[in-house]
C-alpha cells in the first residue's frame, strides 16, 4: 500500500510535502519526478553587527599601525628609510605576497567561467593551494624576521593585524570592478 487514502478510520496516512506533488486524489508516485522543482535565488547573507564590528576593528588597528609606525614616523616611511630593517627578507616577503595575490586573483577570475559544480576544477590549479599556503606562511615569517629589530615581540601581532586587515579589505577591491556572467539562457 502506498499512501492514498486510509482504509480504516484512525489509520495513518502518509503525506507528501513536496513541490513535485499536486493534490489530485489519486496515487501520485508515478508523477513525482517529472515536475520541475522551483529554483531558489541565491540571496547574499546579511552580515551581523558583530561581523561588521570585527571588520572595523581590524581596519582601525591596521590604520593605527600604518599611521603611527614606530611613534616617530609612519610605517611606510619606516619601511622605506629605516636602516634597522633586514632588507632581503622584507623584499622576499613582498614577493611571496605578490605571488599569492596573483594566484588568488587568477583563480577568482577563472571561477566565473565554471558554471556547474561538477565541472572539472583541476584546471584552476587546486594542487597549488598547499604551495600558496606555505608561501603565505613563509612570507609571514620573513616579515617577522625583517621587522623584528624595530618592534621586537610586538612584530608578531603587528604583522598578523596587517594580514587580517588585508583579508577584510581584499574582497571589496575586486568585486565592484568585474561582473560575473549572467545565468540567463539564450535561445538564439
Amino acid at each position: 500500500m502506498s499512501g492514498g487514502s486510509p482504509l480504516t478510520p484512525g489509520a495513518n496516512m502518509r503525506q507528501r510535502h513536496s513541490w513535485g506533488y499536486a493534490s489530485g486524489g489519486d496515487d501520485l508516485e508515478d508523477d513525482a519526478c517529472s515536475k520541475p522543482m522551483p529554483s531558489t535565488p541565491s540571496i547574499p547573507r546579511a552580515r551581523t553587527w558583530v561581523e561588521i564590528l570585527e571588520n572595523l576593528l581590524w581596519i582601525a588597528s591596521a590604520a593605527f599601525i600604518i599611521y603611527f609606525g614606530d611613534w616617530h614616523s609612519n610605517l611606510v616611511y619606516v619601511l622605506w628609510h629605516d636602516y634597522r630593517i633586514r632588507r632581503i627578507p622584507l623584499y622576499l616577503g613582498f614577493v611571496g605576497v605578490i605571488i599569492s595575490a596573483a594566484y588568488f586573483f587568477y583563480t577568482s577570475m577563472s571561477t566565473w567561467g565554471v558554471r556547474k559544480s561538477n565541472e572539472n576544477w583541476d584546471m584552476l590549479g587546486a594542487s597549488a593551494l598547499p604551495f600558496v599556503t606555505l608561501l603565505g606562511l613563509a612570507s609571514f615569517c620573513l616579515f617577522t624576521w625583517a621587522l623584528w629589530p624595530i618592534w621586537s615581540f610586538l612584530t608578531l601581532p603587528l604583522v598578523f593585524t596587517l594580514f587580517m586587515a588585508g583579508m577584510v579589505v581584499a574582497p571589496y577591491l575586486i568585486s565592484g570592478t568585474f561582473k560575473p556572467p549572467s545565468e540567463e539562457f539564450r535561445l538564439d
